[in-house]
């Protein structure tokens, strides 16, 4: 324990650095900042949190988050379900569609092929993705995985068991820094990459 924080700082400082991308000092001032809030928004906050973990769920066909089964974008008559964006997480979707350029549905792999973290094609939304090609209503396949090594690795892959089911496999146009993520990518870059997408 830190000198001076009590044991309830102590777990909250815990909680808060299990979260990506947050160490000891993010935590700290996270927790300093919480410790002000009006008893009233940090009652929202702590309901929302409750709210999400009890109503959000992954969407069955695409696994996008959602509460209502199947998503909105599913549900969608107006989208093209003749193309599909493969994305790593649920992030990317909504990156995606702040574009407003992209007009198909998508599929969600919840990760990427990264031996260095135990991740093989099994642990991913692969097998989901291959039985909504088979019945032939899919002409292209976009693989939207982040330009950097395990998702390079994992669109070649995809690439090759998509190719021989005659569906057309393309990916998305540099632009996107390599090593870079979808969701931190700004509209402008993510709607030129959609634009230039090219096959694999």
């Amino acid at each position: 324990m830190s000198p001076g924080f009590s044991a309830s700082f102590e777990r909250l400082l815990a909680e808060l650095e299990k979260m990506p991308g947050v160490g000891r000092k993010t935590a700290q001032r996270l927790a300093f900042h919480l410790m002000k809030l009006p008893d009233a928004e940090a009652e929202a906050l702590a309901a929302a949190i409750r709210d999400v973990k009890k109503n959000v769920k992954p969407c069955s066909r695409c696994f996008s988050i959602t509460e209502t089964d199947p998503c909105a974008i599913c549900s969608d008559p107006k989208r093209d379900g003749a193309v599909i964006a493969v994305v790593e997480q649920p992030s990317d979707v909504l990156a995606l569609e702040k574009t407003a350029d992209f007009r198909g549905r998508y599929h969600v792999l919840m990760g990427v092929i990264s031996p260095l973290e135990g991740l093989t094609p099994e642990d991913l939304k692969i097998r989901e993705l291959l039985a909504r090609l088979r019945d032939g209503a899919v002409r292209e396949v976009i693989v939207a995985t982040n330009p950097d090594l395990e998702g390079e690795a994992t669109a070649l892959y995809l690439s090759k068991l998509i190719k021989p089911l005659g569906v057309r496999v393309t990916r998305l146009a540099r632009g996107l820094p390599v090593g870079g993520d979808l969701e931190y990518a700004d509209q402008m870059t993510l709607s030129r990459a959609l634009e230039g997408r090219k096959e694999i």
